[in-house]
């Protein structure tokens, strides 16, 4: 993973957490995703590579910490699932196979060499379901939801001949079976015929039109839908009549219940990969989508030892196939400019489908990465959906024919500002700041968000709405609104009670959060946790200003001579930066540098006067009580199961202590999580106190009750 810092790597789990959640909802609750499998894979990735390098940072919405996505207001009616429905972990090469199955036996504490039986099945690509049995009766089905809540579907499944009304005498009082409903390719190819003979909408794959045709509020209409359904594992149950999952799947099997064809046992690494890799061979003449492998440890004793993670088993993995490639034009180059300005070149292609999915866009990344392709439009090249960032280009095929190169632009195509990469940088910005509007509109949306003030009301429509009619400029415009009550409501789809509800969503942020206010300006590379350590060190939201004004004017009288190493220039300015700033950890002058240029704009100078005007931020002081580790520096590592890292982090803070992110001869205490490794190492050596998750957590409750 390219070296990013702290502050770009909470923004980037932002963002990630904000498309993830995007594209949850887009699946699981509306049945209209707008990514493949493996681009949304490759999201998950992504977070997960960043929450490793950044434990601290696991963000209590991190995709790692949830299942699907919640229900949306549906006529359907929720349902609470009994034993939650969880996802699985995924796998996509040989080497996280091998891992996986030797972390299996070291968390079972089993010989290296010690045999392991697992099952392996294909991956249908459908919608899961839970199926509940009493006393042999079906008595509810429902969708998986957000794993914990899912949608009554009973009425629907009923119309399903895959799934048995009543079981054979003998079975369990309680038993929940667990499966995919999905359509076969020839059905769905069917349907979608009917649908444009008719006029209708057409679905984009099988995994949609099941999906959309199962979660219907009138069961008439599934009735007619072609839907299958086949079983993969059990939830709920009052007994579990046999010792294995192989063995149990078999027995589902007599009950009536289609399986997998592609169902075995195997207990070698080999094997499992030669298996995965026939199904492969197979998969494009299946009458059904698939998009992997599973694996499952065989023996439930085994399961039930290994328990779950945050939202998986420990015992089950999914080994995805890898993306498929198709051939087409780069017809055209545009550039599209983020909330940092970053220009960001978008190849439009000639409509192409991958993987049952029309693709007609791809990121080229960067200029250097369109240096490194040598793409020009009119180029025939290979993509594929899925990898590090996807769609992707993976081979230019006409890179030797005679044409002229593309120039990347100099100047920024919203605003005119120049654009230029900053030294040790790919990525071209434009300069522009606040007066570019491709940069105010999206910072806007930033400055509303969730995690920085939280006004409920403004999604980016409104936003984009409001902008386009010049009455929002800047964020003091936000509170400028309540003049504009009148053109509001004169507005299509505004009643009095949304317009009011909005501006009193505006004014309750009148008295923001100092850390939220600085955060949500979006200012390179200050992001939540170094927006909340700057306040904790000035308190004062003006003293940012003056803290960014003094560095600035420190750094112009304290050029790099030519004949200094940068090194020690760094060092120098590094500290120059802690001491005007007073933030001690985790703080460098990347941070003071931005908040500097920031300054140094007297647009933005403008912007941020303008908006104090407007807000009156209270000192920020963290409230704390008194604790057993008041005072004392906590570092928390490995995998934490009941929070996230940042929650922990915040539970120090509130009790008094100090998070730091690394052990030293200063730390006070250790609180070690699952997969602790070289942090536990090294305070065992120092012999610092640690504790367990468990421990910490009757720590916070002792004080909260009083009792600490």
């Amino acid at each position: 993973m390219t070296k990013i810092s702290e502050a770009e790597a909470a923004n980037e789990l932002m963002r990630l957490a904000r498309q993830i959640a995007k594209h949850d909802k887009l699946y699981h609750a509306q049945d209209n995703p707008e990514i493949t499998d493996q681009e949304y894979d490759a999201l998950v990735r992504r977070n997960a590579e960043l929450e490793e390098a950044f434990p601290h940072l696991i963000r209590p919405d991190s995709p790692s910490q949830k299942v699907g996505h919640e229900i949306a207001a549906s006529p359907l009616s929720k349902v609470t699932h009994e034993q939650r429905m969880m996802s699985l972990d995924n796998a996509f090469n040989r080497a996280e196979v091998e891992e996986w199955t030797q972390r299996i036996r070291r968390f079972l504490s089993l010989p290296e060499d010690a045999p392991v039986a697992i099952t392996a099945e294909d991956k249908i690509d459908g919608l899961s379901c839970s199926l509940r049995y009493e006393h042999g009766k079906l008595v509810r089905a429902a969708t998986r939801g957000d794993g914990q809540v899912g949608e009554d579907v009973t009425p629907n499944v009923r119309h399903i001949a895959d799934i048995p009304q009543e079981l054979p005498a003998g079975v369990p009082d309680v038993f929940e079976v667990r499966g995919e409903v999905y359509m076969a390719k020839a059905d769905f190819d069917a349907i979608n015929a009917a649908q444009q003979e008719a006029g209708g909408k057409l679905f984009a794959n099988p995994r949609n039109a099941a999906a959309g045709s199962l979660r219907q509020k009138d069961a008439g209409v599934t009735a007619k839908r072609p839907l299958k359904f086949w079983a993969y594992g059990w939830g709920a149950a009052s007994d579990v009549p046999c010792e294995s999952q192989h063995e149990m799947m078999r027995m589902i099997e007599s009950w009536g219940f289609p399986l997998s064809p592609f169902l075995i046992v195997t207990d070698t690494v080999d094997a499992m990969i030669a298996h995965y890799n026939e199904i492969g061979r197979q998969r494009p003449d299946l009458g059904y989508d698939i998009d992997g492998v599973v694996y499952k440890v065989d023996r439930l004793d085994y399961q039930k030892r290994l328990g779950f993670v945050a939202k998986a088993p420990r015992w089950a993995l999914a080994h995805k196939f890898p993306a498929e490639r198709a051939q087409t034009t780069l017809e055209a180059i545009d550039i599209q400019v983020g909330r940092t300005g970053k220009l960001t070149p978008v190849g439009r292609l000639a409509p192409v489908l991958v993987g049952g999915v029309t693709v007609t866009n791809v990121t080229l990344h960067n200029r250097d990465e369109i240096n490194r392709l040598g793409v020009r439009p009119g180029d025939r090249i290979v993509i594929q959906r899925a990898g590090d960032v996807i769609p992707q280009v993976v081979e230019n095929l006409t890179r030797g024919e005679r044409r002229d190169p593309y120039h990347f632009p100099d100047k920024c195509p919203e605003c005119g500002s120049e654009a230029v990469a900053e030294e040790g940088e790919v990525d071209v910005r434009c300069t522009g700041g606040l007066i570019c509007p491709a940069q105010r509109t999206q910072r806007l949306e930033h400055f509303v968000s969730r995690k920085a003030l939280d006004i409920d009301g403004f999604g980016s429509k409104t936003i984009a709405q409001f902008f386009a009619l010049g009455w929002l400029e800047s964020p003091a415009d936000i509170f400028r609104l309540h003049t504009r009550r009148e053109d509001i409501l004169a507005l299509e789809g505004w009643q009095d009670k949304s317009v009011d509800n909005l501006l009193a969503a505006v004014d309750s942020k009148r008295e923001p959060d100092a850390a939220r206010l600085l955060f949500g300006l979006g200012i390179r590379h200050v992001g939540e946790v170094t927006a909340r350590d700057l306040m904790k060190s000035l308190s004062d939201i003006s003293a940012i200003k003056t803290a960014s004004q003094t560095f600035a004017e420190y750094r112009s009288t304290n050029p790099q001579g030519e004949e200094e190493k940068a090194s020690p220039f760094k060092a120098r300015m590094d500290q120059a930066a802690k001491d005007i700033f007073g933030v001690t950890d985790q703080f460098g002058v990347t941070v003071a540098h931005s908040l500097a240029d920031f300054f140094h704009e007297p647009h933005n100078v403008k912007v941020w006067d303008d908006l104090l005007e407007q807000v009156n931020p209270p000192r920020y002081v963290v409230e704390t009580l008194d604790s057993p580790v008041a005072g004392k520096t906590v570092v928390f590592t490995g995998k934490l199961e009941t929070m996230s890292r940042d929650e922990a982090k915040a539970q120090a803070e509130r009790l008094g202590a100090k998070a730091a992110g690394s052990v030293s001869a200063k730390t006070d205490l250790l609180v070690a999580g699952p997969g602790a490794g070289s942090k536990l190492k090294k305070a065992q050596e120092l012999g610092i106190e640690t504790i367990d998750e468990a421990g910490w957590a009757r720590i916070v409750a002792d004080v909260d009750s009083g009792a600490g």
